[in-house]
C-alpha cells in the first residue's frame, strides 16, 4: 500500500491534521499494520491535494500556528475505494529485533536476554493500550483488524517468553563451543 492510499484510508474515518494521520499510525488503529512517516505523509497530503483529493482547510490556533486540516473529497474516496479493490502484496515482517536475534551467536547472552525481556514488556504494553483502545475499532473490518493485531502481539509475547530459557541456553552453548 503507498502512502498515498494510506493517508486516504485515515481520512475516510475523518478528518484530521497531518500529525493526527501521523498519530493514527503509531498508536492509532494502524499502529500495528503499517509505518509513515511526517517526511512521507506531508508530500502525499500535498499531492493528493493538488489532484483534488483531498482539501486542506487553514485553522487559526490560539498563540500557535495555523494548522492544516485535511478531509477527503468524492474523487478520494473513488480513489481510495479503488486502491481497495486491487490485490495486496504480500504480507512482511521487517524487524530490526528478529535480524539481531538472527546472529545471536555473535552477542553475549545477557545482552540477548535483555533484548528478548524488553521486547515481551514492549508486547504488553502494546496490548494494553490496544486493549484498552475504544476508537480504534468500530466497523466489522475494523474489530477484525483489531482482533488479529492482537493475536499476533499477544502470540508473540506468549513465544519469547515460553522460549527465552531454552533458547538462551542454546546460544550459550554455541558460544562455548566455539570459544573452545
Amino acid at each position: 500500500m503507498d502512502i498515498r492510499t494510506l493517508c486516504l484510508g485515515v481520512l475516510s474515518r475523518g478528518d484530521a491534521t497531518g500529525y493526527e494521520i501521523k498519530k493514527a499510525f503509531e498508536e492509532g488503529p494502524f499502529g500495528h499494520i503499517h509505518a509513515a512517516s511526517f517526511g512521507a505523509i506531508y508530500p502525499a497530503l500535498g499531492a493528493l491535494s493538488d489532484e483534488g483529493m483531498v482539501l486542506g482547510t487553514e485553522q487559526a490556533q490560539e498563540k500557535r500556528p495555523d494548522k492544516k486540516v485535511f478531509s477527503i473529497t468524492a474523487q478520494g474516496r473513488a480513489a481510495l475505494d479503488a486502491a481497495l479493490l486491487a490485490p495486496p502484496g504480500d504480507d512482511k515482517v521487517r524487524s530490526d529485533f528478529l535480524f539481531i536475534l538472527f546472529f545471536a551467536n555473535h552477542l553475549p547472552v545477557a545482552h540477548l536476554a535483555g533484548l528478548i525481556d524488553r521486547r515481551i514488556a514492549w508486547y504488553r504494553d502494546t496490548l494494553a493500550r490496544m486493549e484498552t483502545c475504544g476508537h480504534c475499532a468500530e466497523r466489522p473490518g475494523e474489530v477484525f483488524v483489531h482482533g488479529l493485531g492482537l493475536t499476533i502481539y499477544r502470540t508473540a509475547a506468549e513465544y519469547l517468553s515460553a522460549n527465552r530459557g531454552r533458547f538462551l541456553d542454546q546460544v550459550s552453548a554455541a558460544n562455548h563451543l566455539a570459544a573452545e
